[in-house]
């Protein structure tokens, strides 16, 4: 995402329109439970509804529009931990072309599983993500092999900002809205939406601190790389993202760490006062929240996915 392929607002215009005409929207939902522990009234974004259990499954739909004819001829090869994994398996099928999609091994099984069931093959390699890139972009490399689609791929991200053109229609009224950061993607998109719709929201960034690549480059602005750590697999990111670090750096109003012990403290709370299953991507939303200084106003966090792992699962039942 240069000056030459700049994301606008009428871009994501444009791709509402494709998403909606794939899947529904999706509820923002208002829990009183929650409010009386936050201490504000907090409405939450149930993206963990969509199919693939992701808000990411916006991106391949998205994705599955816009795919060149070499590309439906070749097939997609891409890399991730999960839910990237899924919407990009989702929009193969969509399309009618395979994916294939080299996971490292800190993917959770759930998620390795439901790559396949969605009839991509999945290829284990490295202990990071970014050792699971590296590989996915040689097996894009040299003729007859798959396009590589990259997890901040314009189509891919426009496709999430969708999420956010239904949240600012739904509720412009907003003080603020937290959104998890792995690659970035989503803020980018809140970032979009927001300045056109609700200029007077804040958007505020959550990262895990076992995780903190992202953050650590949003504030020294350049690309900075850093092990992860995280529990939380749609997180776990090690370094900082070319393509989203401008739209951030521009967009955000703040960006948090929160603990995994915290993320794991929101998923408890959404399970017991919202009803939700969130992992832990999906729940970082609601701990930047609650790590915020009394916060006050109609604010709104993001829970982006329901897939748990059977370890997240349990954790739950934990004091």
């Amino acid at each position: 995402m240069d000056d030459q392929t700049a994301l606008t607002f009428a871009d994501v215009l444009t791709a509402g329109e494709i998403v909606a005409g794939e899947v529904a929207a999706t509820p923002l939902v208002d829990h009183p439970l929650l409010d009386r522990v936050v201490g504000t009234e907090v409405l939450v974004k149930h993206e963990h509804v969509l199919p693939t259990g992701s808000f990411k499954v916006r991106g391949g739909v998205h994705l599955a529009a816009r795919l060149t004819d070499a590309e439906r001829a070749s097939g997609l090869v891409t890399c991730s931990t999960g839910n990237h994994a899924q919407s990009v398996a989702y929009a193969a099928r969509l399309a009618g072309c395979h994916a294939t999609v080299v996971m490292p091994s800190c993917a959770p099984q759930v998620k390795r599983d439901a790559v396949v069931a969605l009839g991509a093959t999945v290829v284990s390699h490295g202990e990071s993500l970014g050792e699971a890139a590296a590989h996915a972009r040689v097996l894009a490399t040299g003729p007859a092999t798959p396009s590589y689609v990259d997890t901040t791929d314009p189509r891919i991200v426009l496709g999430h900002a969708t999420a956010y053109l239904e949240l600012f229609r739904q509720a412009p009224d907003l003080v603020a809205v937290y959104v998890p950061i792995g690659s970035g993607t989503g803020a980018v998109g809140a970032c979009l939406a927001r300045d056109a719709l609700a200029p007077g929201c804040r958007v505020i960034g959550v990262q895990s601190s076992a995780a903190p690549a992202a953050w650590r480059s949003w504030r020294s602005g350049r690309i900075e790389s850093v092990a992860s750590a995280t529990r939380a697999s749609g997180l776990a990111t090690s370094s900082g993202y070319p393509a989203t670090l401008p739209y951030l750096r521009a967009g955000l109003d703040d960006f948090v760490l929160v603990s995994d012990d915290a993320i794991d403290r929101a998923a408890r709370l959404l399970a017991s006062h919202a009803g939700t299953l969130a992992e832990g991507a999906g729940a970082a939303a609601l701990a930047g929240l609650l790590a915020a200084d009394s916060p006050t106003g109609r604010v709104a966090v993001m829970c982006t996915g329901g897939n748990a792992s059977a370890d997240e699962i349990a954790r739950l039942a934990a004091a």
